[in-house]
């Protein structure tokens, strides 16, 4: 690797730990609207069972310290493994003292985090058969409008949920094949990847159409991830099933990334922007590595490589960026959770 000298690697100095009793997938950090109410952060994380029952467990995460403790009275079951989780983006706006985690799985569900118990507050099912439900791949909360969550299905479908009035207020045929993942832009505007190979972007005030902004150079190479740089709007990463890179993609110009990240030696599970910063991003796969990149305005003949590297325990299946405490990102390997301080 060309500039390795500059490599910093993140050291176990910079890490804390949590080990769970169960193999662990979904993470997701509180907002930083939520600081001013709990004297420590928390994060939830949720495990990866193979059977009906699961648990999603609330930690809490003093910075100073350096501690992450669990809080026995914040631990409930989840049906099947929840394949994401997050707060709630701006819990000031819900005239609530508590926080609203929402997660997916068979349906989409909210619950309400309060001192010493998690309560469900809805679930959130658009089938209309009773007998079978298709399960959900991922979703995501509209920070700008945050009645709004997206998911994204194996039947194909995208659909946008009104929470506070606990309909749907539009569901799409997104994609021909399963959509694994969904990224809010703006208000009403959101793109989704799937297994049909394709980014595409919607936009609620034109329903008929949607703009394809990449495709898989191997026809039908699902797209398995995708994140949208929400520091500049322009700029959306995506990873191809069984590639070791990470897809950069610029929306003002089309089927050509503007750059490709390929300094992983397995396949790529994870992505996360830095939430201050449009130049940077992080990526964790089966290589046992998080990488920490910075995206220079022109990429040289020899490629980018990563500025800061991590080597965790085993594979990395899972990657959160904190936005209330931008130095920390975590990372899901086996039963454990890991904290690593980015700067």
């Amino acid at each position: 690797m060309e500039n390795s000298a500059q490599e910093s690697h993140l050291g176990q100095e910079n890490s804390v730990t949590y080990e769970s009793p169960y193999p662990l997938y979904a993470m997701a950090f509180s907002s930083p609207q939520t600081r001013n109410r709990h004297q420590h952060h928390r994060i939830a994380v949720g495990s990866f069972i193979e059977e009906y029952t699961n648990r999603v467990d609330i930690l809490s995460f003093d910075p100073d310290t350096l501690s992450v403790k669990p809080n026995p009275t914040l631990s409930f079951d989840h049906p099947y493994p929840p394949t994401k989780l997050m707060f709630h983006p701006n819990p000031n706006s819900l005239h609530k003292s508590n926080d609203v985690l929402a997660s997916s799985g068979d349906y989409l569900r909210l619950w309400e985090v309060r001192d010493s118990s998690v309560e469900p507050i809805q679930v959130l099912n658009n089938s209309k058969t009773s007998e079978f439900c298709a399960p959900l791949t991922s979703f995501d909360w509209n920070d700008i409008e945050p009645r709004r969550i997206g998911t994204s299905s194996i039947d194909t479908t995208c659909t946008i949920w009104d929470i506070e009035k606990g309909v749907v207020e539009t569901q799409l045929i997104a994609h021909d094949k399963e959509v694994y993942d969904i990224a809010w832009g703006e208000a009403r505007v959101f793109a989704s990847v799937s297994a049909d190979g394709s980014v595409r972007i919607f936009d609620l005030r034109d329903k008929e159409h949607s703009t394809i902004i990449y495709e898989s150079p191997q026809p039908d190479t699902p797209l398995l991830r995708l994140a949208w740089n929400k520091q500049d709007l322009r700029y959306m990463a995506t990873i191809l099933m069984d590639s070791n890179k990470v897809v950069i993609l610029d929306i003002r110009s089309p089927t050509m990334p503007v750059a490709e990240l390929e300094r992983h030696r397995a396949s790529v599970n994870a992505i996360a922007w830095a939430p201050q910063s449009s130049r940077h991003i992080c990526s964790a796969g089966d290589d046992t590595q998080a990488l920490i990149w910075e995206l220079p305005t022109v990429a040289g003949p020899n490629g980018i490589d990563p500025m800061s590297m991590y080597s965790a325990g085993a594979e990395i299946n899972q990657l959160q960026w904190s936005a209330a405490q931008p130095d920390w990102i975590s990372i899901a390997f086996s039963n454990k959770m890991q904290l690593l301080k980015a700067s």
